[in-house]
């Protein structure tokens, strides 16, 4: 999937122009050569700290990929139900946002955070939900160079999956209770 930047004068050849740059110092192999995790060794010095995918069910209404930076590493968290080529897009756009060093917009204060996700830091919260997700230059950035980056990976296949990292066994574990339904002729 390649997605095109919009022409929009002088303004739109600086941002493609900024984004090619951004692509080539990383100095990928030539296309069809990396895999998405081997992409995170390429993109993990930009952050100082690791990038980790996580695969998740995510709740209806959020997002389907998340950027979650935290003290000692990055996590991608990705809708693991969305077709492979999309998951693909999707932790490609996140990507983006960590190779062209997006900041969150705040949105969420400390307190609506607290009571959200009592057990994160209200910052890290802000950091990772606190962008706006619309036709902000910086989500049309991410996604080009997203798309920019797509030409280097190696294809899906409907056979993708993905390890859940041991720190995030527990919640994964507990989300996916959550989702399993009772079997059929169930009387409980």
């Amino acid at each position: 999937m390649r997605w095109r930047l919009p022409a929009r004068g002088a303004r739109a050849g600086s941002l493609r122009e900024r984004c090619e740059e951004r692509v080539r110092s990383l100095r990928l192999p030539d296309r069809g050569q990396v895999t998405v995790e081997e992409l995170c060794d390429y993109v993990s010095p930009l952050s100082g700290r690791p990038i980790r995918l996580i695969p998740m069910a995510l709740p209806a209404g959020s997002p389907d990929g998340l950027w979650v930076s935290a003290e000692h590493e990055d996590f991608v968290v990705f809708e693991r139900r969305l077709a492979p080529v999309h998951q693909q897009q999707v932790i490609l756009h996140e990507f983006g946002h960590v190779i062209c060093a997006h900041e969150a917009t705040p949105v969420l204060t400390p307190e609506a955070s607290r009571l959200l996700l009592p057990s994160l830091d209200p910052e890290m919260v802000r950091r990772s939900l606190g962008r706006e997700h619309s036709q902000t230059e910086a989500e049309v950035e991410a996604e080009y160079v997203g798309s920019l980056i797509g030409r280097h990976i190696v294809s899906w296949t409907p056979e993708q999956s993905w390890p859940v990292p041991a720190e995030a066994q527990e919640i994964a574990a507990r989300l996916k209770a959550l989702e399993a339904p009772y079997p059929r002729g169930s009387n409980e």
